[in-house]
C-alpha cells in the first residue's frame, strides 16, 4: 500500500483528475488515436506494475492521459537527422558559440557561482567536479533556472511510447515518472520538455532517480526549485560518468597547416553516437601532438603523457581544441560536440 507522503502528493493534483477524465472522454468521440492509445495503456499498466509502480498511482494517472500530437510533431521535427547516421555536413560552431557562450550567461554565471559558493565547495570536495562545470551545465540546460519546459511529463512521455518509434526509452521514462509520483513528488511539480527532460540539470526521470542528490540538507533531492540541489546532481551525474578530479576538459589549440589528419582520424566507432565521436582524432599524448606542430594555446599546462584528442568543430583552418577524458564525462551528459565544447568554455569563462 503506498503510504501517506504519495496520498498527500495525489491529493495535490486531485482537482484536475476530473477536467481530464472529461478531456478523455470528449477526445474519444473526436481523435482517431484515442481508443488504440487507451489500448496501449491498458496494456502498459501491467508492465508498469511489474516495474514496481503502486496500483493507486496507476488508478489515479492513467486514465488522465491523453494522446498529445504536438509533442509527436515535436519530436519528429527534430534537426539533424539521425545521430547514428554518417558523418556529413555541420552547422558552423561558431554562431553556436556566440549563442551559447555569451557575455549574458557569463556574467549570470558568475552570479550563481558566487550565490551558491558554500555549496559549490562542499561539493567538489564530494566529487571532484569543478563549481565552474556545474553552473555552466545548469546554464546551458536551463539559462540557471529561466526556463525549465511547461510540458506535462506523464502526458508527453505516454504519448512518445504510445507512438512506438523509441518506446522502450520512453516507456521506461514514463515507468520512472510515475515512480517519481509514488515517492510524494506531485504531478503539477513534473514538468519540462517534451521529451521528459525535467529541472534545472534538465534530467530524464530515469536519471533522476539514479544521481539526484540533496545538496542543501533538508533531506530533498529537489532540482525543481533547489539550486544546490540541482548542482549537486550535475555533479553527481559528472562523478558518475567518470569524471577526473584536477582535469581539465579541453584546451584551445594550434594546428599546422600542414597536419595530415588521415594519419590521425579514429580507428574506432563509438556504442553512443557515433557520428559525434566520429569527428574527434585518434588519442595522442601531448607530446606526441606536439612533435606534429600540434600545440597548446590556453588553459592550464597539461603533462606530457595526457592523453588528448583533436576536435576542429569548423573543420580545417578554424578553431581547435585538445580535449580529454572530463570531455567525455560532458558528452555522457549530452552527446553533442557544440554542447559540451559550450559547457567547458562557458565553464572556463566563469571561473575566469
Amino acid at each position: 500500500m503506498v503510504g501517506m507522503v504519495v496520498a498527500l502528493a495525489m491529493a495535490a493534483g486531485h482537482a484536475n483528475v476530473a477536467s481530464a477524465q472529461t478531456v478523455g472522454g470528449d477526445q474519444a468521440a473526436t481523435d482517431p488515436y484515442a481508443a488504440p492509445f487507451q489500448a496501449y495503456l491498458q496494456a502498459f499498466r501491467g508492465r508498469a506494475l511489474a516495474s514496481g509502480v503502486s496500483a493507486r498511482t496507476l488508478d489515479f494517472v492513467l486514465p488522465t492521459l491523453v494522446y498529445n500530437p504536438r509533442v509527436v510533431a515535436l519530436d519528429q521535427a527534430q534537426p539533424g537527422g539521425s545521430p547514428t547516421g554518417p558523418v556529413g555536413a555541420s552547422p558552423n560552431f561558431a554562431p553556436y558559440r556566440a549563442k551559447h557562450v555569451g557575455a549574458d550567461l557569463i556574467a549570470r554565471g558568475r552570479s550563481a557561482y558566487a550565490a551558491q559558493r558554500y555549496t559549490l565547495q562542499r561539493v567538489v570536495q564530494e566529487t571532484g567536479v569543478p563549481e565552474s562545470v556545474m553552473v555552466s551545465i545548469w546554464g546551458q540546460e536551463t539559462s540557471y533556472g529561466g526556463y525549465t519546459g511547461n510540458f506535462d511529463l506523464a502526458n508527453s512521455l505516454a504519448t512518445l511510447a504510445y507512438e512506438g518509434r523509441r518506446r522502450p526509452l520512453f516507456e521506461g521514462e514514463l515507468i520512472a515518472t510515475l515512480k517519481l509520483m509514488d515517492r510524494g513528488i506531485p504531478r503539477s511539480q513534473l514538468k519540462g520538455s517534451w521529451a521528459g527532460a525535467t529541472g534545472y540539470p534538465q534530467f530524464l526521470p530515469s536519471v533522476y532517480l539514479r544521481v539526484a542528490r540533496d545538496g542543501d540538507g533538508d533531506g530533498k533531492a529537489d532540482i525543481w526549485t533547489s539550486p544546490a540541489d540541482a548542482l549537486a546532481s550535475i555533479a553527481n551525474y559528472l562523478d558518475n560518468a567518470g569524471w577526473k578530479a584536477g582535469e581539465p576538459w579541453g584546451v584551445p589549440a594550434y594546428v599546422p597547416a600542414t597536419l595530415n589528419r588521415s594519419a590521425i582520424a579514429t580507428r574506432m566507432t563509438g556504442p553512443r553516437c557515433p557520428r559525434v565521436h566520429a569527428r574527434h582524432s585518434r588519442w595522442l599524448t601531448m607530446r606526441e601532438w606536439r612533435a606534429l606542430g600540434v600545440v597548446q594555446t590556453g588553459g592550464p599546462q597539461v603533462a606530457d603523457d595526457e592523453q588528448a584528442t583533436l576536435l576542429e568543430p569548423d573543420g580545417a583552418g578554424a578553431t581547435a581544441y585538445l580535449t580529454f577524458g572530463n570531455y567525455r564525462a560532458i558528452l555522457d551528459y549530452n552527446c553533442s560536440n557544440f554542447y559540451a565544447l559550450s559547457v567547458g568554455l562557458l565553464a572556463d569563462a566563469v571561473a575566469n
